[in-house]
């Protein structure tokens, strides 16, 4: 979860923080608040965005789709 961001959206009004860790992004949206809502405790909801994956995943399926079809043109005109 180390590469993980967060972003918080701000329960008041249509602000939300940009894509950072959830401790800075917990920071700012206190500071929002503090600034445009003085008064009113943070609140809304939390966002995630895991780490992106290498996309290997899709490299293995389509390698298989590839081999079915070539398998599939082999033996349809096998002797």
């Amino acid at each position: 979860m180390a590469d993980d961001e967060f972003r918080y959206w701000c329960e008041e009004c249509d602000y939300r923080t940009p894509w950072l860790t959830e401790s800075a992004g917990a920071e700012e949206q206190i500071e929002h608040y503090d600034h445009h809502h003085p008064g009113t405790p943070p609140g809304g909801r939390v966002e995630l965005r895991a780490k992106k994956t290498d996309g290997a995943g899709c490299l293995v399926v389509l390698g298989i789709l590839f081999l079915l079809l070539l398998a599939t043109f082999t033996f349809r005109y096998w002797p």
